[in-house]
Parts: C-alpha cells; structure tokens; sequence
C-alpha cells in the first residue's frame, strides 16, 4: 500500500485526514467525500482518517466514541463506498485483529510507540502500520519501532512525526528529524497535533491552529512524504481535540498551496541532479 500512496502521477505528497473521532456516518461520509474531491483533483493520493475510540483522554468524562463496532462499521462504510482506503489508531494487541477487518492502516498512538506487543500484533494483521513518534523521542530513537514491525514480518510501515514535548505545555517540531526517519521508513507529519498545547490547567488539550499552514508548509519543503491533518465542519463544537483541527472549509486552499510548493521542490531538485 506504500507504494500506492507514494506512487502520485505528479510526484505529489500523500495525505491523511478526516475527524479526530468518529461522531456519526453523515459526519464522516461528508467530511470524507469533500476532502476526497480536493485530493482527488490535486492528485494527492487520500486516505480517510477516523478514530473509532478515544483511549487517551485528559478527564474520565471527555468523550470517547459512539461504541467500538459502530465506529468500525462507519469506518468500513466509508472505505466501501467512497472506494478509498481508511485508518484508525489502535491501543492495545487484542485491538489489531478486531480493527484490522474493517480498516486498511492501523495507527500506533505515540504514546504507546514502543510497546513492542502491540507493534507486532498490528504488524501482524498485514495491515499497513503507522507509527506516531512519541513526544518524548529523538527521530533517531524510531528506527527501533520500524525494525519491531518488520522483523514481524512486515514491511509496510510508516512513521509520523507530531511534535516533541517543550516544557510542560506545549510541543515543538524539530525539522532535522525528517530526513533522519526517513532512512529508516518514509515519513508523515501530524500538522495538527503538532500543535496541541496539553496538560491545561482546565483538563482539556489546547491548540494554535492559526498556524496549521506554518507546519504543513515546513514540513513539505522539508521533504516529508505525506501529511496528517484533523479536519471538522465545525471545530468548535467537535467531540475531540477540536481546539487544533483546521476548519473543513478551509482545508482546500491550504492543500492547493501545499501541492504548488511540493511541485515547486520537485522541480528545483530535478534542476539540481
């Protein structure tokens, strides 16, 4: 799937993006539908992101999904209908084989990203593997994570870039780190989880979403081979980490300008051989 992904006619980046958490199928075919239009125009090979379960919240009363095997089935539904590939994140081993019916890409959260069992029963599904990088990690540190799911006998796996703790409060994104992960698997960035700003005060995750083009821009003319993003019709009434998702509304013009500068290195660095 891979190669697939990184396989666009114009040498495009490749995206992930959808709802933080699924909320309802209307929601998520309409999210996914509008943002397969763009993409599709674009030639940014497109695969919908979705949460099926939140397991990582800051408060026992933050909401956490709409039931595990009724995300799932929306999920698939998407997948089915709309003829392109979906990803979820899973927490635990048990959870690889459940989800990995219903979803082309498992995603390790980055919080769990060296838990080696976990790494091999996604590896296992034969399922394509998306491991975050955890906050607490150097980008040279993720070549072990990688090795965890091939040496399992799998060697579709990608790893994310979404930040790195700076103090207490905030997060930071080290551009040197991609092209080292990228010798070891090609390399996506989460732009919007990039700038969450956690461990508020109030138990709810803050964000900078005023500077979701900054991120997505750096990280393309860095090299990164695909882009993460959370988009939502309505950020400020989403269910889930709504203070950093990026307005769906104003999704398409920041990926028309991402695709001119991605077109814009390509062409410098076909000038440069």
């Amino acid at each position: 799937m891979i190669k697939e992904l990184m396989s666009s006619p114009t040498g495009n980046f490749f995206l992930l993006a959808g709802p933080c958490v699924i909320e309802g199928e209307s929601m998520a075919l309409n999210i996914a539908e509008k943002v397969l239009g763009v993409a599709s125009r674009l030639n940014i090979p497109y695969v919908f992101k979705g949460s099926y379960r939140k397991a990582n919240r800051s408060r026992l009363d933050s909401f956490t999904g709409i039931g595990d095997e009724k995300a799932l089935k929306i999920l698939r539904k998407v997948r089915e209908t709309l003829g392109i590939p979906v990803v979820t994140d899973i927490h635990t081993p048990s959870e690889a084989a459940m989800a990995a019916q219903y979803v082309d890409v498992l995603q390790i959260p980055a919080f769990l990203c060296r838990q080696t069992d976990l790494l091999v029963a996604a590896a296992r599904t034969g399922k394509m593997v998306n491991v975050k990088k955890g906050q607490f990690l150097s980008p040279e540190a993720m070549q072990y994570a990688v090795q965890k799911v091939r040496e399992a006998g799998n060697d579709e796996v990608t790893i994310t870039e979404r930040g790195t703790t700076f103090g207490y409060q905030d997060l930071i994104v080290d551009y040197r780190g991609i092209p080292v992960m990228r010798k070891y698997a090609p390399v996506i960035v989460d732009i919007t989880h990039s700038l969450q700003q956690p461990n508020q005060s109030k138990g709810v995750t803050g964000g900078r979403p005023e500077l979701i083009e900054t991120i997505a821009r750096a990280a393309i003319a860095t090299g990164a081979d695909g882009i993460f993003l959370e988009t939502h019709p309505d950020p400020a009434n989403a269910k889930s980490d709504g203070a950093n998702m990026l307005r769906l509304d104003r999704l398409e013009g920041l990926l028309e300008r991402l695709t001119t500068l991605r077109m814009t290195i390509n062409e410098i660095n076909k000038n440069n051989k």
